[in-house]
């Protein structure tokens, strides 16, 4: 399947261009497009919720959609009426695009708690459905997601490390699979090659880091 319209900064700093421009988790922009229709953010950790990169994205009628939890944060940001505040199961639709959101979080590390109800994407737009992570583990409610391309964090330590993320692939069987959150804060370049070498082969495996 084409990825061409997307593309990863760092970490899970994702842009999908389409009918409209969707950024995940922005960080460490260095342009200043203002381009964003709207911006998905998984949690409020620092290589996730960067304020800086989000002011050099968005644009007057830029749409944001969070956690509850980082309802504070936004609000020191953003107009209330331009914020999509959420929970895992919810969804909601704008003309470019629709939107769910599945729990992200890890079993037995510290980092991410169920409780506090960070989120992952399902978002359809021009008829293709992408699943964009988070930070999270290899969790049970995972295990029957429908999507086209998928994108995963590889990294460990906060995240699946690259077996696991394999293992969720397989499990979910998008067309394509293109692995995130390595490279940079946690994770090795060469942790890429090792899941591409577990997804199974009629999976396409793009990597953009």
């Amino acid at each position: 399947m084409n990825t061409d319209q997307i593309r990863i900064n760092e970490q899970s700093s994702i842009r999908i261009a389409g009918s409209g421009v969707i950024y995940t988790d922005p960080f460490h922009i260095k342009e200043e497009p203002h381009d964003a229709d709207m911006i998905c953010l998984t949690h409020e950790h620092f290589d996730h919720f960067d304020p800086e990169s989000i002011e050099k994205i968005r644009k007057e009628d830029t749409v944001f959609a969070a956690p509850s939890s980082m309802q504070k944060e936004l609000e020191k940001l953003v107009q209330k009426e331009k914020i999509r505040l959420l929970l895992p199961g919810d969804s909601f639709s704008e003309t470019f695009c629709s939107v769910e959101t599945l729990p992200s979080y890890n079993r037995m590390k510290p980092f991410h708690p169920k409780h506090s109800k960070n989120l992952g994407y399902l978002i359809t737009m021009d008829g293709i459905r992408y699943y964009i992570a988070g930070d999270t583990d290899n969790v049970k409610e995972l295990q029957n997601i429908s999507c086209d391309i998928a994108l995963i964090p590889i990294g460990g330590t906060y995240t699946m490390n690259a077996k696991e993320a394999a293992s969720l692939a397989n499990s979910i069987h998008p067309d394509t699979v293109i692995p995130t959150h390595y490279g940079t804060v946690v994770g090795k370049k060469e942790d890429a090659a090792v899941f591409r070498d577990l997804v199974e082969a009629d999976i396409e495996v793009v990597i953009k880091l």
